[in-house]
Formats: C-alpha cells, structure tokens, sequence
C-alpha cells in the first residue's frame, strides 16, 4: 500500500504545472501581471523562483509577503540579493544605497518572513522532472549530487547560530577556484560566489566575479560557466542572476530566466516539461545591467 500511495504522490506532483521565474527583484507589480498570465493557482500549480526575490525594485515586501503567503506551492532557492538582505536583517552588514527592502523591516511580520527565507536552499533538485535550479550557476567539476552536498554545508551554517559569522565574511572574491581542501568560512564563501554570483570561469573553475557583460564580452580564458563540458549533460538546469544574457542561451538543457525586470526589459516564466516561455514587460525604468 505505502509503495503504491508514493507512486501516485510522485506522479500528482509531475503533473503539476510547474513555472520557474527569474529575478524578481521586488518588482511586485509584474509579477503579479505574469502570474495572471500564465493563470498560475496556488492550489494546483508549483512555482519555483530562482533567487534575488527582493532588492533594488520597489516593492520587495509586497513581493517576500506574497511568496511567503504561498509557501507551500512555492521552491526558491538564495539568490545574492536575498543573501545580502539577510546579512544586514542579521546586524552583520550596513544598508546600501542601493538597497530597496527596508519596509520589510518595519513590517509587523518581519520575523517570520526572515526565519522563513534563511531556510531556504542554494539549489532546488527534482528528480522526477529532470531539473535543477541555481541562482547564478554550477561550476564545470561538479555534478548535481557534489552541488548539493556543498550546497548543504551552506545552509547547515546558515540555519544555525552561527550564521551571523557566515554572513561577516560571505562577502568577497576570493579565493576564486575551487578546491576540495578549503576549509572553514573561506569554503563556505566560494561554494556561496558558484551558486549566487558566477557568470564566467575557466575551464578549471576559476571565477571572474567583476564581469557582468553578455558572452561577446567574455574575458581572455573566461566563458559562460555552462558552455563548459560538464558534468550535467543529463540534467536541465534553470538559473537566473544574468540580466545581460535576457535568457539567450544556445547550451542544450540550460535555461536562463533573468530578462532584467528590474532595468526595465522584462520578467520571464519558463513552464517546467514544455520549457515554454511567457513574458511580462517591465513597469521599471530602463536602465544599465
């Protein structure tokens, strides 16, 4: 009987309708417009967001509170925005200027949309579908189940009491290249940089973390970090983090979901099993990625 109630619990879930949206980023309003559009329900649909929830656009407490209110329709994983919120929500860093989510924390339930966002992964696997989800990327030496091993050690620091330490020295690009014997919080760090900030490397996994130009502007040695053979040929992989790429991605398996809402272009859901695309167009002014 339990086998054959988790045969059918799997395949319900496969046949759900799943979307996948690139970065918010506070931009409430659209989301909501996309949302009508592809006539998502919270009741029989799965969304999956693929970080930077909040910042820089004008409404992140609107947008944190919706996808909190949803919760159980919902897989997020961290994105560097949603990072660096939680840094300063914790005392461990200073405000930007460029920040846009201080009304969260004059909301009255500012708490529980905290506690309930540093729960969340650096890497959302479903097996069933076929698909993993990133923010920024995976480096070429890894395969899915090392990602989510290292991914673990991340969110094991960020899940106990010494998460305010994490958050002291996460910031940082270096070191640059992976290596299994790093240790302690320089380990923790640049598993954190390959999830949340990656775009280019080299084929050994070094890291250019200043770089936000689209490919034609790769630096010398440096490509995108799919266009490495890897370890993920079997795997469809969804990430967000590059606004300059606005989804353009020829990799077979590899699909980008940041169309740079926040400057202006556009907020994109891509459905999960057809890997069709719906856009909604930007309320924000245009401006430079």
């Amino acid at each position: 009987m339990t086998s054959q109630y988790n045969s059918k619990e799997n395949s319900d879930k496969v046949n759900k309708r799943a979307f996948a949206i690139g970065d918010i980023q506070g931009c409430y309003d659209e989301f909501m417009q996309l949302l009508d559009k592809i006539k998502f329900e919270p009741s029989s649909d799965e969304l999956w967001i693929a970080g930077d929830l909040i910042n820089r656009g004008p409404k992140s407490l609107e947008t944190l509170n919706y996808i909190y209110s949803i919760k159980s329709s919902v897989k997020v994983v961290l994105g560097n925005h949603d990072l660096h919120f939680l840094a300063v929500a914790s005392g461990a860093r200073q405000k930007k200027k460029s920040d846009s989510f201080n009304n969260i924390f004059e909301f009255s339930g500012a708490d529980n949309l905290i506690h309930w966002l540093q729960q969340q992964p650096l890497i959302h696997h479903d097996q069933k579908r076929g698909y993993a989800m990133v923010h920024a990327g995976i480096p070429p030496q890894w395969d899915i189940s090392t990602s989510k091993a290292y991914a673990d050690e991340v969110q094991q620091v960020l899940t106990s009491e010494q998460s305010k330490e994490f958050y002291e020295h996460m910031y940082g690009n270096h070191p640059d290249t992976w290596s299994d014997s790093l240790v302690g919080m320089e380990r923790l760090r640049t598993i954190t940089n390959y999830f949340t900030r990656m775009r280019f490397c080299t084929k050994n996994g070094q890291v250019d973390l200043i770089n936000k130009h689209d490919p034609t502007h790769s630096p010398s040695g440096y490509k995108p970090w799919f266009e490495f053979k890897s370890q993920l040929s079997h795997e469809k992989i969804i990430f967000g983090h590059w606004a300059s790429l606005m989804g353009k991605v020829t990799t077979p398996n590899i699909f980008g979901v940041d169309t740079g809402c926040v400057w202006g272009e556009h907020l994109t859901a891509l459905k999960l099993d057809s890997d069709k695309c719906y856009r909604q167009k930007s309320n924000q002014v245009k401006n430079h990625k």
